[in-house]
């Protein structure tokens, strides 16, 4: 045995120790690491569904909601917050579900709850209903302007910075200041009242920044202007030029 081990390359016998070794490591972190019960019904331990089982129970859940409160969840179920649970807002409901007299849920108040999701951030989506809590009403509820199961504003937004507060503050110090919204986007009404779905258009072609900006003897007024057939014309204006704050990159 030793006469064959020796006959065995040395480049595979020093490996052949190290997969030893790893199979020795392998086994005593499997048997003094891995619960014993780990695996019985799946890639988890078995104990842990009794131990989920034995935890009290706090969330009722939705579905249990809606069999009393069938006139709100109607309401509810066709505003922007149809994908928020009930108990997001209302906590907990399981104790009320079994004492619903004398466990009561609360609405929240305080104003500094709304703004967990509407607070102004410029990471949140364009679009998305964003105030600046200081300044939007102080010192009254969002319950008191705001239906919380259907939160239409209360009045439609007039202008464009309403909601994208932070391109009209862009906007104001760009030579297109003087420009409205809908010269460049087509705005197709419905937008105002439910943004995600429906999004204004934006200019497609080379052509729409060039009724401006392409060189013409009798369009000067101190305008950029450019050759348009040569400058650049494999990319649509806005691909070089933020068009909110156009100065030349």
């Amino acid at each position: 045995m030793k006469v064959l081990w020796k006959r065995i390359p040395e480049q595979l016998r020093r490996l052949s120790i190290l997969v030893l070794l790893l199979i020795v490591l392998f086994v005593m972190i499997r048997t003094l690491l891995v619960p014993r019960d780990f695996g019985k019904y799946g890639h988890y331990r078995a104990s842990a569904v009794d131990e989920i089982v034995s935890q009290s129970i706090h969330y009722a859940g939705r579905e249990a909601c809606e069999e009393c409160h069938d006139d709100i969840a109607g309401v509810k179920s066709s505003g922007f917050h149809r994908n928020v649970a009930c108990e997001v807002c209302h906590g907990p409901g399981a104790a009320h579900m079994e004492d619903p007299s004398g466990v009561q849920l609360t609405a929240p108040r305080e104003r500094g709850y709304c703004p967990l999701c509407h607070e102004y951030l410029t990471s949140r989506p364009t679009g998305f209903p964003q105030i600046v809590s200081d300044l939007h009403n102080p010192m009254k509820p969002c319950i008191a302007c705001h239906e919380p199961h259907d939160p239409k504003p209360p009045v439609t937004p007039k202008g464009c910075e309403a909601c994208h507060a932070a391109i009209a503050r862009t906007l104001s110090l760009s030579h297109h200041v003087y420009l409205p919204c809908t010269r460049c986007h087509q705005d197709p009404g419905s937008h105002k009242i439910s943004p995600r779905e429906f999004t204004p258009t934006k200019p497609t072609t080379r052509e729409f920044c060039g009724e401006c900006h392409a060189r013409n003897d009798e369009n000067t007024k101190g305008i950029p202007q450019i050759e348009l057939v040569n400058h650049y014309s494999r990319y649509v204006c806005w691909q070089c030029h933020y068009p909110h704050l156009p100065e030349a990159q």
